[in-house]
């Protein structure tokens, strides 16, 4: 019997800790014999990803507006949709769980945020149309959104830059952007039925990446139970 497609997305601001939870969740979902595995957005090859590269190294101008949220939205669909062909649609189609880091929904967030919100209905139907229709992107079957308030992901970037040396790329040195993306993802999340996941306690304080595992792990296994797998 063929296991059932699973894709799930784990998706938020910039340092909200996508990367670390999706290696946990991994790592768990293998501890439980779950056939599983990780793909992330962009891939940053350079032959898939030229355009989003060009982008987010400020090639077409510094400021994140200067390219509209649907040309830019092309940008990373294009990515995404090499990435599937070429790389995890085998995977996916024989029942492989797959962990998204980040998704068609962070264009929901980081392209969506550049539009008044009087477009935005509009713009998700024209992306979600997009990319899972004419494309032929799976959708997710689970939408993990960790939220941070912007103050919070503007701190943690900074630190992962100044610990690792990495460049940030226009969405992240802009904070007008991290607002704006913000107020999109509560948006989109609360329109489009994400699981939110707050990260951040009182005072700002982030939550253990073991505490904030706990709860993402949790929802995923109510998806998968509710599929039949056995815990």
């Amino acid at each position: 019997m063929q296991r059932p497609k699973r894709l799930i997305a784990i998706d938020g601001l910039d340092g909200s800790g996508k990367e670390t939870q999706t290696k946990l969740l991994e790592q768990a979902l293998r501890e439980k014999g779950i056939p599983c595995r990780t793909v992330s957005f962009p891939t940053y090859d350079g032959e898939m990803s030229a355009a989003v590269n060009l982008y987010l190294q400020g090639r077409f101008g510094e400021d994140p507006g200067a390219v509209n949220g649907y040309a830019a939205s092309t940008f990373y669909a294009v990515d995404r949709f090499c990435s599937y062909r070429l790389d995890w649609q085998k995977d996916y189609e024989a029942g492989t769980v797959i962990l998204a880091n980040r998704y068609t929904t962070a264009n929901a967030v980081h392209q969506l945020s550049k539009l008044p919100p009087e477009e935005y209905d509009a713009f998700l139907d024209w992306l979600f149309e997009f990319e899972y229709g004419k494309l032929g992107l799976p959708a997710p079957d689970l939408v993990l959104y960790l939220c941070v308030p912007p103050a919070v992901s503007a701190a943690l970037i900074r630190r992962r830059a100044s610990e690792t040396g990495r460049v940030t790329d226009i969405h992240e040195k802009s904070p007008s952007h991290l607002q704006d993306s913000y107020r999109a993802a509560l948006y989109a999340s609360e329109k489009l039925g994400w699981t939110t996941v707050h990260c951040a306690g009182e005072g700002d304080s982030l939550r253990t990446r073991e505490d904030i595992h706990s709860q993402v792990l949790g929802y995923v296994e109510q998806l998968l139970r509710n599929e039949g797998k056995a815990w």
